[in-house]
């Protein structure tokens, strides 16, 4: 059965009436849905959802509400998510490693086409499991730039000289051969797509054989306070202008994995003051709940505001320092964050674009751990 989730016109009423004691994670539907739109319809490509952003399943219903017909899932618990919010939507399976039989029962009872590999090994999995005459196999090509914040190449991804030789494997298969590679997490410039889309037309360009696909994975940014990226059209006018060269088939697509470009801006954590020791707040969520994905290269804080008595407090400001609620003492938040002067227990702080690698890596560690998701139709997070 759907969970309802509780639906208020802002954060303000929100707080007035329940004065939670737990953290409450707060999605803006509009803003998901312009978000998707947003996306959707200035990228000249296809794109793919990466479901590891943010699996809630009202995000992706309200994604599929602004848009988005295609996800990028990397495990069969990711595919029957998605499927179970949307029947018709197109599930691809686009990571090297799956479970055993994982990609049979994505084939069969999920309708899923789109498979990756990057070694031979991974291909001699799929012809034990799926229809190989009645799928797409990607090649993953590792590539890097460093204005990523992330390398992504590490782990995945085959040798530039190897990629010829793997796609032709694969079309000897019967399967459809595509290219795929990602450039790096939270690209902060788009030349890194420049770059890659270039490596990759050498590769193509040498083939025996054309491909119809090719898959330039995520890396799409959101800026933050003290954090700013380029927009997304000037990466979308960068990745139009270096596909247009490639070699491809007569009705090629380019494929795009955005992940915290569509996450990010609509989720937002209101989280309660517990107690202050000068310039240093403790607060009832940290480093092993929402804030987790602050241990990583990027960006060291979100867009903030104050609530006191459910009104947003003002005023002077400086600089403190936050702090989860655990007995841990890496539950320290990076960066320090502009705060009103007077800020006191049982104030709130909402947290704004925290959407992206969020809700879905937070932990129960210590026992603190919230599931208290509500929808916030008649305001705006804090965006900056």
């Amino acid at each position: 059965m759907k969970k309802v989730l509780a639906s208020y016109q802002n954060v303000a009423d929100m707080l007035r009436t329940n004065k939670p004691r737990r953290p409450v994670y707060c999605i803006y539907p509009e803003l998901y849905r312009e978000t998707a739109a947003e996306f959707v319809n200035s990228f000249a490509g296809r794109v793919l959802y990466a479901v590891k952003a943010n699996d809630h399943p009202e995000v992706i219903r309200l994604l599929v509400e602004g848009g988005v017909r295609h996800f990028d899932c990397a495990s069969l618990a990711e595919i029957e998510a998605v499927k179970r919010i949307s029947p018709e939507a197109a599930c691809y399976f686009m990571t090297p490693v799956r479970l055993r039989g994982a990609a049979r029962e994505a084939q069969s009872q999920y309708g899923v086409r789109h498979f990756m590999i990057d070694h031979q090994s991974g291909l001699d999995s799929l012809v034990a499991e799926i229809d190989l005459e009645n799928s797409v196999v990607f090649a993953r090509m590792a590539v890097h730039h460093p204005s990523a914040m992330q390398d992504l190449s590490i782990r995945f991804g085959a040798p530039q000289e190897d990629i010829p030789c793997l796609l032709t494997r694969i079309a000897e298969s019967g399967a459809e051969a595509a290219l795929a590679f990602n450039v790096g997490s939270n690209v902060t410039d788009p030349a890194a797509y420049r770059h890659a889309i270039g490596v990759a037309e050498e590769v193509l360009s040498d083939l025996p054989f054309t491909v119809r696909l090719v898959d330039i994975g995520g890396g799409f940014p959101k800026s933050y306070p003290g954090y700013v990226v380029p927009l997304l059209t000037e990466y979308f006018e960068a990745v139009q202008e270096a596909t247009s060269a490639l070699p491809l088939q007569e009705g090629g697509e380019i494929l795009a994995e955005p992940g915290r470009a569509l996450a990010a801006p609509g989720l937002s954590a209101v989280v309660e003051v517990l107690l202050r020791k000068e310039r240093r707040l403790f607060l009832n969520d940290g480093m092993y709940g929402i804030f987790w994905e602050l241990r990583f290269k990027g960006h060291d804080r979100f867009p903030v505001r104050c609530f006191r008595d459910g009104v947003v407090l003002g005023g002077k400001t400086e600089a403190f320092r936050l702090f989860g609620p655990t007995c841990d003492s890496t539950d320290t938040l990076p960066g320090e964050v502009e705060l009103p002067v007077d800020i006191r227990p049982g104030d709130y702080l909402e947290f704004g674009r925290i959407g992206a690698y969020s809700l879905a890596g937070r932990t129960n560690f210590n026992g603190f751990y919230s599931d208290d998701i509500v929808t916030i139709d008649g305001d705006s997070p804090p965006m900056a």
